[in-house]
């Protein structure tokens, strides 16, 4: 198992849209791993959270995630600055980051891994195919990749 803990995985989901939002919930809570979800709006509260800027400043609230699943299209600051920030500071560098987007466009693919993205995935838009998603990456990213603890508490 990847992850030697018993603590519960730490998700920050990074998307505007509130059925998307729920939907992403819904599917992580029908899903064999224990997690914690936290859920930001747009690409500002992310790395707000991120960086326990304003009201994520409480780690105990605000904890740092083990997986990240990034929208591109947001508003404020899009998905790919709030990547590429991620990956220009070294404590949240190790993070893996999932970009989850409706954008099949090819630039946006290669941009996203060129950024540092872990994966992207093209949201389905059948609902039935969007839970099995969610919930393979959850599986994937927690039981079968082991990921790293470094900067856990930074």
């Amino acid at each position: 198992m990847a992850r030697m803990s018993k603590k519960a995985a730490v998700i920050l989901l990074v998307e505007d849209d509130p059925g998307d939002q729920e939907l992403t919930r819904r599917a992580l809570e029908e899903g064999k791993v224990r997690n914690t979800l936290q859920i930001v709006s747009d690409g500002e509260q992310a790395l707000d959270y991120l960086f326990r800027r304003g009201r994520y400043v409480d780690p105990d609230s605000s904890p740092r995630p083990d997986l990240i699943l990034l929208d591109l299209n947001l508003p404020k600051l899009d998905g790919r600055q709030v990547l590429e920030n991620i990956r220009l500071t070294p404590e949240l560098r190790r993070i893996a980051v999932v970009v989850l987007t409706t954008s099949n466009q090819e630039e946006d693919v290669v941009r996203s891994y060129d950024l540092g993205a872990n994966s992207y995935i093209t949201k389905p838009v059948d609902l039935v195919q969007f839970l099995r998603v969610v919930q393979a990456l959850q599986e994937y990213w927690f039981e079968i990749v082991v990921l790293s603890s470094d900067g856990e508490d930074v």
